[in-house]
């Protein structure tokens, strides 16, 4: 057996792969892996730890990442992973192949006399996220856990992994919850049933997806098909967000007036169907709710829809919600709004934004949002379309734009366009008329603004960050108090800058 230290690890154990079927499976599998102890070395990866008790669908969450069967699955509680182990996958950007490692680990739950006792499943799991963190790092760690279980179940994994990931440079969790394929009506209603026990039980995470990563054969229902398929978007999402930007071989890029895809920002408070309205564009269910998505933040999912036969990108962001910011969610904040306006920048550009309220109060945070994304984002460059959701109870859903838009004028909310709708899917009668009205009204409205041929005047750039970042810090009143030792290492740790680059951004940013 090959000696583990803190700066190797072996593959496999030739005692333990003759202990179970499992391990001799994995054992002819293992020679498409890279061994763990290179993968260390790698210095141009994008690194992914997923962790997790036994049976909690870890191997089957690589395999759907991956879009194909590499890593072997068992379908009883035996664990059948019983040593880290990596699968290198490419990720597909706009301007770039990013190289992903995904570290498979042993569930932490077998007891004394499982395949991998638990006391070693934790100390393996120890000593892969210290010598992870000692060289290129962790840029995502994803928390594996079957929908099957409540939230307190989850709480002593979480405890190990909180306390393995503190430090200076901040390790995102997210929460992936497994084996939801027949949950009704829907995947996030796990969600939603948890949601509070968990914010309750100290649990904080960067992100969560609910989903089935079950394998999917020719007798399997068009449903079944459309939530994988939805489920390995949500969780492919997670992992391009958080590979580095100085990371990754650039890709020939066509000409920005040449592109086939369009890039639409759609915006707004949360609670103003966001989502549904992605869902409705699309005229399927791609998207789904994410009330755990931390608010304030800007946080996005993207979306790839196409109809009349044009293709786009719908990012779904989280706009403001709170009138302060603390430190941690500043700092969050700084880093998702580089991410998000470089990725913007690699697309091509923004050709529409496409704001979403529910219709109600018209309020202040209501400006913020339009002046955050219309003014300081796009600089007024980009057409801005104001979408308005929950008309269903209207008599006739233009009425509410008759009624209130002269309340936008006070609030120097100007739109190119506008759109009065309902996103409530599953209604019956003169509901469901309404909702197909409403996708013929909002993808009329989306062809009609962004034009083809139409030259990007949005420009991405650390110029247009550090404008972004100030204004962003104007509106919510907060990161005044943010130190500069603070921002630097977040900016170079997790945004991929250089330590001068992020000095002199961080010095732009905190000028008055």
């Amino acid at each position: 057996m090959a000696t583990t230290s803190p700066d190797t690890m072996s593959v496999r154990s030739p005692a333990r792969v003759s202990s179970t079927s499992q391990s001799l499976d994995q054992t002819a599998a293992s020679l498409n892996y890279h061994r763990v102890e290179e993968a260390f070395r790698r210095a141009d990866t994008c690194n992914v730890v997923i962790v997790g008790d036994t049976g909690a669908g870890k191997s089957s969450l690589v395999n759907l990442i991956i879009g194909k069967e590499r890593a072997s699955t068992s379908p009883d509680s035996m664990g059948c992973t019983t040593e880290p182990t990596v699968y290198e996958h490419d990720v597909m950007t706009q301007d770039k192949t990013v190289k992903v490692q995904l570290f498979d680990t042993a569930g932490l739950d077998e007891g004394p006399q499982g395949t991998v006792p638990t006391a070693q499943a934790r100390t393996a799991l120890k000593t892969l996220i210290r010598t992870l963190k000692k060289g290129r790092g962790i840029h995502l760690l994803i928390y594996c856990v079957q929908g099957t279980q409540d939230a307190r179940a989850l709480q002593r994994n979480y405890k190990l992994l909180h306390s393995e990931l503190k430090g200076k440079v901040r390790v995102p969790i997210v929460l992936v919850v497994t084996a939801l394929e027949d949950r009704e009506p829907e995947m996030e209603d796990w969600w939603r049933n948890n949601e509070k026990s968990i914010s309750d039980l100290g649990m904080n995470f960067a992100g969560h997806a609910c989903i089935t990563a079950v394998t999917i054969d020719q007798a399997d229902t068009d449903k079944l098909r459309q939530r994988r398929e939805q489920s390995h978007h949500a969780v492919c999402n997670f992992i391009e967000q958080r590979c580095p930007q100085n990371i990754g071989t650039p890709r020939v890029t066509t000409n920005p007036l040449a592109r086939k895809t369009k890039n639409i920002v759609l915006f707004g408070e949360a609670g103003a169907g966001k989502s549904s309205v992605v869902n409705l564009m699309a005229g399927q269910d791609i998207a789904y709710t994410s009330p755990g998505m931390q608010r304030c933040t800007l946080q996005w999912q993207e979306y790839p829809i196409k109809f009349d036969g044009v293709s786009y990108k719908v990012f779904d962001t989280v706009g403001l919600e709170e009138p302060q910011l603390g430190i941690k969610e500043y700092l969050e904040s700084v880093e998702n709004a580089y991410r998000l306006i470089k990725n913007l920048d690699s697309e091509g550009g923004i050709d529409l934004l496409l704001f979403c309220m529910r219709a109600g109060r018209i309020s202040g945070m209501l400006q913020s949002n339009y002046r955050l994304f219309h003014e300081f984002l796009c600089e007024k460059k980009v057409p801005i379309v104001l979408v308005i959701t929950n008309l269903e109870r209207e008599q006739r859903m233009e009425d509410w734009w008759d009624r209130e838009h002269a309340h936008l004028d006070k609030y120097q909310i100007n739109v190119a366009g506008h759109a009065c709708i309902t996103a409530a899917n599953y209604l019956e009668g003169r509901h469901k008329n309404l909702y197909e009205q409403s996708r013929v009204t909002i993808r009329d409205l989306v062809k009609t603004y962004v034009a083809d041929g139409q030259r990007q005047a949005w420009i991405g750039g650390d110029n247009l960050f550090v404008s972004f970042m100030r204004k962003l810090k104007e509106l919510l009143g907060g990161g005044s108090h943010i130190r500069n030792k603070d921002l630097v290492p977040h900016l170079t740790k997790r945004c991929g800058m250089s330590k001068e680059v992020a000095k002199q951004l961080v010095d732009m940013i905190k000028q008055d």
